[in-house]
């Protein structure tokens, strides 16, 4: 934590590692985990980049094993779709975004289609006002232009984790991908009071059950408690507050990496009995 009798800059590093200073008293920040608009945006487009490439490679009929229902073809359309149709939140717009994906499926060159989606995505985040009047969905959402600059982040990353995926030919570690511990955290932190406490989450047990998520690198952890009814997260950082063995049923661990893609279902990395819950019932909409 920072000493709030230090009056000098902070500096920390930032998504990809660079040192920088804040000191703008109005920045947007993520609550939790000191992420920072610009830097949403900064690996929004790392992220875009990254899957142009992978998905040049692997080629549009490649399979994608992280996503067994799609070849790289309609992964594409399904981001270029999002990225579309988040834009049109962003500017207030709300139109049926399914002839997005149409467009995508039948463009003569899909991956530039993409590229075009997810640059006027960057653009029209940057443009927006600091106070953004827009439509949101998630539980504990932050105020609408970080949160779409959050979620189309999130969103991003793990689709090119899957072009990765597609140009590999199987599931690839944390290691060989870009995400930082950072991203990752903020990430984990999403899905679980964002998207899993919502009533359509499907995250459920018969009997009540505790999970704790635990990463192994860092003093940050959540306790989910299961039921028949929208899960119950906690939150735990530090020493004093960590969830763990003692708090849970079942204990879910990992680097903070490792956990942010298995609980997206994009690794093979973490396994136990916790695991074996979550990748029976945790299922996420798109929006």
């Amino acid at each position: 934590m920072t000493d709030p009798s230090d009056q000098t800059p902070r500096r920390r590093r930032g998504l990809f590692g660079a040192i920088r200073e804040h000191i703008a008293e109005d920045e947007e920040m993520s609550v939790d985990f000191d992420v920072d608009f610009s830097e949403y945006l900064e690996a929004l487009r790392q992220s875009l980049d990254s899957f142009i490439a992978d998905a040049r490679k692997a080629g549009l009929d490649a399979p994608v094993p992280t996503a067994p229902e799609w070849d790289v073809r309609r992964l594409i359309a399904h981001q270029g779709m999002v990225h579309r149709w988040a834009t049109d939140c962003i500017l207030g717009k709300r139109v049926d975004p399914s002839a997005y994906e149409t467009e995508g499926v039948e463009s003569a060159d899909p991956v530039i289609w993409l590229r075009d989606g997810g640059l006027r995505l960057i653009k029209a985040l940057k443009e927006a006002p600091v106070d953004l009047d827009a439509f949101v969905f998630l539980d504990s959402a932050p105020p609408p232009r970080l949160f779409w600059a959050r979620r189309q982040c999130h969103e991003t990353t793990i689709h090119s984790v899957d072009a990765l995926a597609a140009r590999l030919g199987r599931t690839p570690t944390a290691d060989e991908t870009w995400v930082t511990q950072q991203v990752a955290l903020d990430g984990i932190d999403e899905l679980l009071t964002g998207f899993m406490t919502r009533a359509k989450s499907q995250l459920r047990s018969d009997h009540p059950v505790s999970l704790s998520i635990r990463p192994t690198d860092v003093q940050h952890s959540w306790l989910v408690r299961v039921s028949d009814q929208p899960p119950v997260v906690e939150r735990g950082a530090g020493r004093q507050r960590r969830w763990g063995r003692d708090d849970a049923d079942l204990v879910l661990e990992g680097t903070a990496e490792q956990l942010y893609l298995a609980l997206w279902n994009r690794s093979d990395e973490v396994t136990g009995e916790g695991y074996d819950l979550w990748r029976r019932t945790a299922r996420v909409s798109w929006s």
